[in-house]
C-alpha cells in the first residue's frame, strides 16, 4: 500500500489500508473498530484485523484474528466488524472500569443501545469475553420494582446492624427518598439504570444529592445492579456509614431485626 500526494496517510487512511491488504473478507477488529466509531483512541502498536476469509502472509503492524460468521459493515468507507462483536473482543482484555466508559461513549452518541446490545449477545454466546461483557451491562441496567427493592435491601441494613429501623419514601429535604434511618439522619438512595437516564432524570438526582449536601444530611446512593450483583460491598458500605455517624454523634446503636 502505498500513500500518493501525502508525506502521512491519517487514521482512516491507515486502517483502510490494513484491511485491504488483508483481503477480502476481513475487518477492522478490536479498539480499532472502536476506534473508528471514535469510542476508543486506538492507539494500539498494532491495527487489529479479523475475519474469515482466506489470509496471507502475516504483515508488520497488523495483529490478524480469524472470526468465523463475524458480521462486517462498512464505515466511512472502511470494514469494520459489527458494534457487538467489537465489544465482545475487547472486553476480555479491558478493565470493567474501561468498559463502562466505552459502553457509555456508545450509547451517548446513540451508536447503539445498550438494552440492544445485551440482546445480540444472545447471537455471540459462547464467544470470549460475551459473559463479562453481559455481567457489567446487567449491573448497569438492572432494575428491582418497588417492592422487590425493598425485600432486597432487608438482608443488606440487617447485615449492616442497622434492622428495621427505616421508613420508605419519605420526605427528607424537600424530596422524597427511597429510604430514610431517622435514628441516624441517614438517607439511601437506588437509581435503576446507570444508561438512558433522561436528562430530567439526571438533574434531578443531582438536586436531590445538593439538597442533601447543603442541609449536612449524610447519603449513600446506589445503583440496583450494585444491590443485585454487589450486595457484599452495599452492605460494608451501609455498615461503614453507620458506624461513623454513630462515633460522631454519639447516637444509640440501632438495633438488629431479629
Amino acid at each position: 500500500m502505498y500513500a500518493v500526494g501525502r508525506p502521512e496517510p491519517s487514521s482512516l487512511g491507515r486502517w483502510k489500508a490494513a484491511t485491504l491488504a488483508c483481503g477480502e473478507g476481513y475487518a477492522l477488529d478490536g479498539e480499532s473498530g472502536l476506534a473508528l466509531f471514535g469510542i476508543r483512541n486506538g492507539d494500539g502498536a498494532a491495527i487489529e484485523i479479523a475475519g474469515s476469509g482466506r489470509a496471507g502472509r502475516r504483515l508488520d503492524g497488523i495483529r490478524l484474528r480469524r472470526v468465523e460468521g463475524a458480521p462486517i459493515e462498512g464505515r466511512h468507507g472502511i470494514p469494520v466488524l459489527s458494534l457487538p462483536m467489537l465489544f465482545v473482543s475487547v472486553a476480555p482484555r479491558l478493565s470493567r472500569g474501561q468498559l463502562e466508559a466505552s459502553l457509555n461513549e456508545a450509547d451517548k452518541r446513540d451508536l447503539i443501545h445498550v438494552g440492544d446490545l445485551r440482546s445480540a449477545l444472545g447471537d455471540l454466546r459462547g464467544r470470549r469475553g460475551v459473559a463479562k461483557l453481559r455481567r457489567v451491562i446487567d449491573t448497569a441496567t438492572f432494575r428491582y420494582t418497588d417492592s422487590e427493592l425493598e425485600r432486597a435491601m432487608r438482608p443488606v441494613f440487617r447485615g449492616a446492624g442497622l434492622g428495621t429501623g427505616y421508613v420508605t419514601q419519605a420526605w427528607v429535604d424537600g424530596f422524597r427518598v427511597d429510604f430514610y434511618f431517622p435514628m441516624l439522619n441517614l438517607v439511601i438512595e437506588t437509581d435503576g439504570s446507570r444508561f438512558h437516564r433522561t436528562a430530567f432524570q439526571q438533574t434531578n438526582d443531582r438536586r436531590l444529592d445538593q439538597a442533601h449536601a447543603l442541609a449536612g444530611t449524610p447519603f449513600l446512593r446506589f445503583t440496583h445492579g450494585q444491590i443485585r450483583f454487589e450486595r457484599g460491598y452495599v452492605e460494608w458500605a451501609v455498615g461503614k456509614k453507620a458506624r461513623d455517624l454513630t462515633a460522631t454523634s454519639g447516637a444509640p446503636n440501632v438495633p438488629r431485626a431479629v
